[in-house]
């Protein structure tokens, strides 16, 4: 399988830690988002989205969104599991997953903030912008989950984990205030002492700069 990624994209981040979670090989072909890579012919005929991450499957069948993508594994490689089997606890996970997934990161994303900027917004305002998303979906999430488990929802990681990770990434990045969410940096040191997320990290792609 390839792997189009960005060594920064959080969505790409998720999907590189259920790969190897689920102990599969893959090929990473980055795509600088900065220079405009993904706005190129060739791309576009891969993804007409624009965007990564996007997995070319052994058959050549072409998988877009990065919830779309850990869904695909989790139905074709089940074990380890990325959701509980009971359907409410499933909802649950994904509920969390999902407040991430879809209020934090599409109104923080580069395409977002590249139009605050061409609207007259400056670098620390744009700042202001994503910390104050994050801060409201972390509190959030942080109710979401369970208190008194390794991980988000258990003894192992899942589905909220992948998401929440990645997403801390860019909290520490843009030096959100992380003071209140000490169970999600919790979780996050346990997250990264294993070799699937410590090897996912951005700063350990071939493309990090």
């Amino acid at each position: 399988m390839k792997l189009y990624t960005y060594w920064r994209s959080t969505t790409s981040y998720r999907v590189r830690i259920a790969l190897n979670l689920k102990g599969l090989d893959y090929e990473a072909a980055p795509v600088d988002l900065l220079r405009g890579e993904q706005r190129s012919g060739r791309f576009a005929a891969i993804n007409p989205g624009l965007g990564v991450p996007a997995l070319d499957l052994d058959n050549g069948a072409i998988l877009t969104q990065s919830m779309a993508i850990l869904d695909w594994l989790e139905e074709t490689v089940p074990e380890p599991a990325l959701l509980p089997a009971d359907p409410v606890e499933r909802a649950q996970v994904r509920a969390a997953a999902l407040v991430i997934a879809t209020d934090i990161h599409p109104v923080n994303n580069l395409r977002v903030i590249g139009r605050l900027k061409a609207m007259g917004h400056d670098q620390d305002a744009c700042v202001d912008w994503m910390n104050d998303w994050m801060s409201r979906g972390f509190e959030t999430f942080a109710q979401m989950i369970h208190t008194d488990t390794p991980f988000c929802f258990g003894h192992s990681p899942g589905l909220a984990d992948l998401c929440l990770v990645p997403q801390l990434y860019n909290a520490h990045r843009w030096s959100c205030d992380l003071s209140g969410f000490s169970r999600l940096t919790d979780i996050e040191q346990r997250c990264l002492a294993l070799s699937a997320f410590d090897e996912a990290r951005p700063e350990n792609q071939p493309d990090a700069t």
